[in-house]
């Protein structure tokens, strides 16, 4: 076994040769011809998404008013919650990159339940469109639209029927089968009660005195919304603004940002080349917490069976499709 070998082979499994995926494109997929369908405005989340964002910036001025506990739990509160959309309903149940353990799984959810962008199945099942229809009218966030239609435009506007017609085909029964993702989309809107807005903002009243005013407005509302838009980043900004090393006949991009604020996600080219590898980066760790977190809970014995890309497969993609923008490897 050679050295890049055992490398490999402590970082997770590796594929050899690029699996059959649930969210590989769909080259047969053709866009219908004519006029679009009219947008149709869905103005309670107009209205809900302003009101947010207002509150998250009146949250902002509190921050002066924030104890440092109560600042040091709105990123432990940011950084759970992120960790229920990366390693939970990205890399986890939207493109399967690893096994999850029952105590692990439980506390994805719960985490996703505090990160509130739709329940896991939701998640998973748009996510999964998105990869097979990338930037074309079946994609829920198709960046070619603008980047404010990709980053919350969106979830402003009824879907495209495409988007619709093409979710409803999908073999989703892994989800359906996955208790923990069936319970949380039962009990969801409870879920994001008691783990979006009440555990954050109770913690840091009872614990440490905090004010209810500040403790609702700073690791509850402002967090959240903050959560919101490192996700939304990567749907507009990681498909817009950066280099392709990876495939430049695609549109998402490597973003260095992205791959900050949204804990390891901005990594979008090699994502969408190599959607199977649980890294969703070629640099395992490096400004990565999600893959942080999937290789100590392996350590902890909590998660099993991460794939990785093969060395030899993401060189040769590099050589072949890159633009050599960077040195793989």
């Amino acid at each position: 076994m050679t050295a890049d070998t055992e490398l490999h082979a402590r970082n997770g499994h590796v594929l050899p040769e690029p699996p059959a995926s649930i969210d590989t494109f769909d080259h047969s997929y053709k866009e219908q011809e004519g006029p679009k369908p009219p947008k149709e405005i869905v103005w309670k989340n107009v209205v809900l998404m302003t009101f947010l964002h207002v509150g998250a910036l009146y949250g902002l001025f509190q921050v002066p008013s924030a104890s440092y506990m109560t600042l040091l739990w709105s990123g432990v509160c940011f950084v759970i919650s992120a960790l229920g959309v990366t390693a939970g309903a990205h890399r986890l149940w939207s493109h399967r990159t690893y096994k999850a353990s029952l105590p692990l799984r439980v506390f994805l959810g719960l985490a996703n339940s505090m990160a509130f962008q739709n329940d896991i199945f939701e998640w998973a099942r748009d996510h999964r469109v998105h990869h097979k229809y990338s930037e074309t009218d079946a994609d829920p966030h198709n960046a070619v639209r603008g980047f404010f239609f990709a980053h919350i435009g969106w979830l402003m506007v009824r879907k495209h029927p495409d988007v619709i017609e093409k979710g409803r085909k999908l073999e989703l029964s892994d989800l359906k089968a996955d208790k923990v993702v069936m319970f949380q989309r039962k009990y969801y809107k409870s879920s994001v009660v008691l783990m979006c807005f009440m555990l954050p903002m109770v913690v840091p009243w009872y614990m440490w005195g905090e004010s209810l005013w500040v403790a609702y407005f700073v690791p509850s509302l402002l967090r959240y919304t903050l959560v919101l838009n490192s996700t939304w980043l990567v749907n507009s900004a990681a498909h817009m603004w950066g280099n392709r090393p990876y495939d430049t006949g695609i549109n998402p991009r490597e973003n260095k940002f992205v791959t900050f604020s949204a804990i390891g996600e901005g990594f979008h080219n090699y994502h969408h080349t190599f959607p199977y590898d649980y890294s969703t980066s070629e640099y395992g760790m490096k400004l990565n917490l999600t893959t942080c977190f999937i290789d100590f809970m392996c350590f902890l014995g909590l998660a099993t069976d991460r794939k990785r890309a093969s060395r030899d497969i993401v060189q040769a993609r590099v050589q072949r499709t890159g633009d050599a923008s960077i040195r793989s490897g």
